[in-house]
């Protein structure tokens, strides 16, 4: 029986974000196992009062006596925001760079677990032994401090995982992409290299930093008045420049928002960031002359609880904001959040605020590859195959094309839970599917898809909410009137919708033997189809109903 190498995507293909990636080396009776990344995606409307999102663990935790541990390419939220969630389950080792161990350090701090002696720090460009596997850390270039790409050394061939990545030529903090290991690792062979698929469609080069920061000083130097800068906090290249742009134009700056205030420290905590100009706290900022001030913010994305949209709601009690100031939104949009941002900018517009974006002026750069990037990527490694992932399905299809036109033998198309197997075999191809899906985190508490709190909250939010509740006499009857309540209907005539539904109510009960106690059940099942029943003629909304039986 031979040794078998292989790859699960259990988050990320399909989809941007929520990565979450499984390496397996050995005979079938006896695999070892690595997770690469372990991310969220963040929820939209649909699933009222959830946040996050991150694939389901279960196929890798019944596994975890064989999993050798979690090793992260970079610290974005899309490839490290789970890790807090689904650590307790797998409690193994953590292989990480300084900045990401770092920010990985204070997820666990806010869940009161202390990962010091599972979290093994690795330097930059360095290998870590993991037998079967000897993984090297390859710094590339992103929108993040320390972006690794990973070789996966196995007894039977390479695999470069590039992680999220650009060509980035002067990216401003940090180091370059390590183009001359990179052609090394092609010329040792690459057996399959997982990509990065997210700006395929893109032509060109992604962009470069410096180009930025270029464009952003010109910005700055032409405004009077107070300007505010909002960008992902992660992007610490970034957060350099508006510092850098503050202090060429003769200006204070001030940090807006706690992951702001939590990336600068990590940042400086390794060893970056240590040339800036001090922040000025946003509580002393107000005394400083419009003129004078530079806010960088949190909130880009027009997230409700963001510093931006209390900003531009006057609702923050530090940043100010009135009729000629700046704002100046220096990242992309995100697919999904045009409608709310174009409204934050249309608000800031009506104020006789001037709003910038990349629509308007070049301030801001992808950290993903473009198609010239990507062709750069291709002649260094020259892999034997090619998995795209870090994309929705058209994506990966247009990366499967484009990785044909560089020659690649065996371009192999995946979707979460694929189980390819990259050997023994002349060509990687899915041969099973593990178990794979979704954990919706209601609260603190992880829940399935279909979870009933979720389907109670959707129909809430779609149909309101009734409640009614019966006190039954000793002798089974009803003692006064039934008491209703409601949130959520469109009635405007609440007393004879009331009068109405206790008519309904009282004709329902009088079928039923209020004595009999076994029929409770079949009762309170006809009350809330009566209910219902009555609302949807009324309102044209089902309710989800609630009957309390009170035996008084």
């Amino acid at each position: 029986m031979k040794d078998e190498l292989l790859f699960c995507p259990l988050g990320g293909s399909g989809e941007i974000g929520m990565n979450m990636n499984l390496f397996a080396y050995g005979k079938p009776d006896n695999q070892k196992w690595i997770i690469v990344d372990l991310g969220v995606t963040f929820a939209d409307d649909t699933v009222p009062g959830v946040d996050i999102i991150y694939p389901d663990p279960g196929f890798i935790i019944d596994k975890k006596d064989d999993l050798l541990g979690i090793v992260l390419t970079h610290a974005h939220e899309d490839h490290i925001g789970a890790i807090a969630h689904v650590w307790p389950k797998l409690k193994c080792k953590i292989y990480a760079t300084p900045f990401t161990s770092v920010l990985i350090t204070e997820k666990f701090k806010e869940k009161k677990i202390d990962i010091t002696s599972y979290l093994k720090i690795v330097e930059l460009n360095s290998t870590i032994n993991l037998d079967p596997f000897k993984i090297e850390f390859v710094t590339l270039t992103h929108s993040i401090l320390e972006p690794n790409g990973l070789k996966i050394q196995t007894p039977v061939g390479n695999i470069l995982h590039t992680g999220d990545w650009k060509c980035d030529p002067d990216p401003l903090i940090g180091g370059n992409i390590n183009s001359e290991r990179l052609k090394e690792i092609g010329n040792e062979g690459v057996l399959a290299m997982i990509c990065d698929s997210t700006n395929v469609f893109s032509a060109g080069r992604a962009g470069s930093e410096l180009d930025v920061r270029k464009n952003l000083l010109k910005v700055f130097q032409r405004l009077k008045k107070r300007i505010i800068v909002t960008s992902f906090a992660s992007n610490v290249a970034r957060m350099e420049t508006v510092f850098y742009c503050a202090e060429q134009t003769g200006r204070h700056i001030s940090l807006v928002g706690r992951s702001m205030h939590r990336i600068f420290k990590a940042a400086r905590q390794c060893g970056y960031l240590k040339n800036v100009i001090d922040p000025v706290d946003p509580r002393d900022a107000k005394n400083i002359s419009r003129e004078k001030i530079v806010y960088l913010c949190t909130g880009s994305q027009g997230e409700p609880m963001g510093a931006m949209n209390r900003i531009v709601k006057y609702t923050h009690p530090d940043v100010f904001i009135e009729r000629n100031d700046t704002v100046i939104f220096s990242s992309k949009i995100i697919p999904g959040n045009e409608k709310k941002l174009y409204k934050l900018h249309n608000n800031l517009v009506k104020e006789g605020i001037e709003v910038i974006s990349e629509d308007n002026e070049y301030i801001h750069v992808s950290g993903h590859p473009n198609r010239e990037d990507l062709r750069d990527m291709y002649n260094w490694v020259k892999p034997k195959a090619v998995i795209p992932v870090h994309g929705e399905h058209r994506h990966m299809m247009e990366h499967i094309e484009f990785a044909r036109e560089m020659q690649v033998k065996y371009p192999v198309q995946v979707e979460n839970g694929d189980i390819v197997k990259l050997y023994p075999g002349e060509k990687p191809e899915v041969y099973d599917k593990a178990p794979s899906g979704r954990v919706y985190l209601d609260g603190n508490v992880p829940v399935e898809e279909d979870s009933r709190s979720i389907k109670e909250r959707r129909n809430i939010s779609s149909n309101g909410f009734l409640e009614a509740t019966i006190m039954i006499t000793p002798k089974g009857n009803i003692h006064n009137k039934p008491l209703v309540t409601f949130r959520g209907l469109p009635v405007y005539e609440n007393d004879e919708f009331i009068y109405g539904l206790e008519e309904e109510i009282e004709r329902t009960v009088k079928t039923f033997s209020l004595n009999n106690t076994k029929q409770k059940d079949n009762l309170i099942e006809a009350l809330k189809i009566t209910c219902r029943k009555f609302s949807k003629e009324k309102t044209g909304k089902k309710p989800l109903t609630n009957i309390n039986l009170v035996r008084i």
